[in-house]
């Protein structure tokens, strides 16, 4: 019995001293920390800067081709490079318009002094105008204009203003034929011609300088 009383009053002493040592211990309160509000110093997000001049695409660095320096324009030349000076164009121009215009035979022995041949041309037109006129000073240079070997105009005086006839073309050949019968006062014999189809198309015109007796033939092809 004494044992068992013993136990209780071992049981009831710890039980005290339990009690007393918890109660001494304090509870350590932790404070809430409070997140820091937005204000106008918060730092605001870097944009992103522009890429520089390289590119990299992988492992390969691109330069940037755009330097920004243009290369240098070539001037545009209405006279091309052939001519470095636009002057010695229009010479070269002036001259070769002078030189189409001067008459066959033109020279320090003026008048063609020999029978020439000028060509054959095609038409399809049914008839043809055949014009003449003097082509220097009207000196009184007389012209026979022949057609297939027939004299279908006879001493005819050049004038300064063109005059002529209709021929009314046959098929084939059409042999026309100018013969100078004089060279006037003023030597040579100096004329122009032009010939037109019935469409006022020019065919064929040339300017001449012949001697006396000198003829110039031309065909004419009816098609």
């Amino acid at each position: 019995m004494k044992l068992f009383l013993s136990f209780l009053v071992f049981c009831s002493i710890t039980l005290a001293l339990n009690a007393q040592i918890d109660s001494q211990k304090k509870s350590m309160a932790i404070p809430a920390v409070e997140s820091k509000k937005e204000t106008n110093e918060t730092q605001k997000t870097i944009p992103a800067q522009p890429l520089n001049n390289n590119t990299n695409f992988g492992s390969l660095n691109v330069p940037n081709l755009s330097t920004g320096v243009e290369a240098p324009k070539k001037e545009f030349s209405l006279f091309g490079e052939a001519f470095g000076n636009p002057g010695e164009l229009y010479q070269k121009q002036l001259k070769k318009q002078e030189d189409d215009l001067k008459p066959e035979g033109f020279g320090d022995n003026a008048g063609l002094k020999t029978d020439a041949y000028w060509g054959d041309y095609r038409t399809k037109s049914e008839y043809i105008d055949i014009s003449y006129r003097d082509f220097g000073q009207v000196d009184g240079d007389l012209l026979n204009i022949l057609v297939d070997d027939d004299i279908l105009r006879s001493s005819e005086l050049l004038m300064a203003s063109f005059k002529g006839f209709r021929l009314r073309l046959k098929e084939g050949l059409n042999k026309i034929e100018f013969y100078a019968v004089n060279e006037g006062s003023l030597l040579p014999n100096t004329a122009e011609y032009r010939i037109v189809d019935q469409w006022k198309n020019v065919i064929t015109g040339k300017i001449w300088a012949l001697a006396t007796g000198v003829k110039v033939t031309i065909i004419i092809v009816k098609e």
